[in-house]
Formats: structure tokens, C-alpha cells, sequence
């Protein structure tokens, strides 16, 4: 599929990006707007000298929420790795 170039406005600046399909310009264009919405969100209820500090403030939560995220999906996946090898050794004694 062909690049295409979409224009998002991040802290009142636009960015250029290419991305690759129109499937990912909605994610993208998704993602920009909750990023506006949090910076509106934390320019109101917190103290800032710049954005550079709400961005820094944004940038921890959406990392912090990342890792939380992964470690979840981690597990789960371990979990579900374990309770398949169950279900496959009950199969196994019974088939025999």
C-alpha cells in the first residue's frame, strides 16, 4: 500500500507525518486527539511553566500506563500458557 502524508496539531503544532495505510491514519489521528485532550486536561488542573513540563507529565503517564499494559498482557499470557499445558496434559493421560 502506497505512504500517505496526514498533518496533526500536537501542543498547537502541526507535524507532518507519513504513515502507511488510511487504516492507521484514523489510529493516528485517534491518538493526536488524546494527546490534546490530555494536555487541555493537565494545563487546567496542574501548575506548568511550559509545555515542555505537561509534556514531560503526559509522556510519564502514557509510559506508565504502557508498562502497565504489557506486564498485564505478560501475565495473562503466562497464565494462559500454563492452563493450555494443563488442558494438553489432561488430554494426553486420557487419550492414552
Amino acid at each position: 500500500m502506497a505512504d500517505l502524508t496526514i498533518k496533526v496539531n500536537i501542543a498547537n503544532r502541526p507535524y507532518r507525518l507519513k504513515i502507511k495505510t488510511e487504516e492507521e491514519e484514523a489510529l493516528i489521528r485517534k491518538s493526536a486527539g488524546h494527546l490534546t485532550k490530555l494536555i487541555d486536561d493537565y494545563s487546567s488542573k496542574y501548575h506548568y511553566n511550559d509545555f515542555q513540563d505537561l509534556l514531560a507529565m503526559i509522556a510519564l503517564q502514557l509510559a506508565n500506563s504502557s508498562i502497565s499494559l504489557n506486564q498485564n498482557i505478560d501475565y495473562r499470557d503466562s497464565e494462559l500458557t500454563e492452563k493450555l499445558q494443563e488442558i494438553d496434559d489432561f488430554l494426553s493421560s486420557k487419550i492414552v
